[in-house]
């Protein structure tokens, strides 16, 4: 934590858990504190069990709020501050429901991106009904910034907060994008110090996962 209280935090990483990311728990704790983050949300694809471990281990030395990037039949979304996994390819509104009903935060990852599942067509009804509470409107791994602004603009439209996000699948990933904030100790005011963010970031593609041999 800074001088002034404030804070810096990666909403949307992934570990070894998610089944198609290289970090461990101790690179990324490692790259965390190199970085200056002070808060790891860990959102691993349809799984919580990394991210509640490192939670419970104080040596990491960073905080680590529980999260899980959960497959939808019209996209991706994340519950942040979770309690429990959420299975996947459960309908969108019940997904919506599960993470409300354990008081966690809707959070939409890159929605606009053209090769990940991603939930940009469906979005603005969404908003329409109240069931998105942050939008990430910075994802390092886009490689066209209007994207990024295209999902600014909505969420500026609807009245909601941005989120950006790293999606970290490796350790070179890791600080790639954060929100400067103020401090918070839940879900609550975590949604109520989103306003005041800056975000800053940048674009690094994911590193190969299985290089080309050299023949």
């Amino acid at each position: 934590m800074g001088p002034n209280g404030w804070v810096r935090v990666d909403c949307h990483l992934h570990t070894v858990a998610s089944g198609d990311a290289n970090l461990t728990l101790e690179q990324l704790a490692e790259r965390a504190r190199r970085s200056g983050l002070d808060v790891v949300c860990v959102t691993d694809h349809n799984e919580t069990s990394a991210a509640i471990t490192a939670a419970a281990n104080r040596d990491l030395g960073i905080r680590i709020v529980v999260g899980e990037e959960i497959r939808t039949p019209d996209g991706d979304l994340i519950g942040l501050f979770l309690t429990e996994r959420i299975p996947y390819v459960l309908p969108l509104g019940e997904v919506v429901g599960r993470i409300r009903a354990q008081g966690g935060l809707v959070y939409v990852p890159h929605p606009f991106d053209r090769i990940r599942a991603s939930l940009g067509a469906v979005l603005p009804a969404m908003c329409e009904r109240g069931d998105v509470d942050v939008i990430e409107v910075f994802n390092a791994k886009i490689d066209d910034p209007a994207l990024n602004d295209q999902a600014a603009a909505l969420a500026a439209a609807y009245g909601l907060p941005g989120g950006a996000g790293s999606d970290a699948h490796d350790a070179a990933g890791v600080g790639a994008a954060w929100l400067e904030m103020p401090g918070f100790d839940g879900p609550a005011s975590f949604l109520a110090a989103l306003p005041q963010a800056r975000i800053t970031g940048e674009y690094r593609p994911h590193a190969v996962r299985y290089p080309r041999r050299v023949q």
